[in-house]
């Protein structure tokens, strides 16, 4: 349940897209984006808390990128979670 109240908003989406390619850090994802770095957090967190996010620190920094056990589910299904009512095409997150 709480992967798909995570994944059941656009900007979290978002947020998934960037960080499937790539680690980063608060700042970089709202700049990128065009959101508060308060709301960036916010969304980093639901998505943390959800299992889906994984945070390192690096020096001062804290970097945020999607956990190597959805990077893998993902390759062994074209990209796809299923869920009991849903499926999320990862391939297809908006921009």
């Amino acid at each position: 349940m709480a992967v798909l109240k995570a994944l059941g908003e656009l900007s979290r989406l978002r947020i998934m897209r960037l960080l499937l390619k790539n680690r980063l850090g608060v700042n970089a994802i709202a700049r990128r984006l065009g959101m508060s770095h308060y709301n960036v957090s916010k969304h980093l967190r639901i998505l943390k808390e959800a299992g889906l996010l994984e945070m390192e620190k690096a020096g001062k920094q804290r970097l945020y990128g999607v956990t190597a056990g959805l990077k893998d589910h993902l390759a062994g299904n074209g990209n796809a979670l299923e869920l009991d009512c849903c499926t999320f095409r990862f391939d297809k997150l908006p921009r």
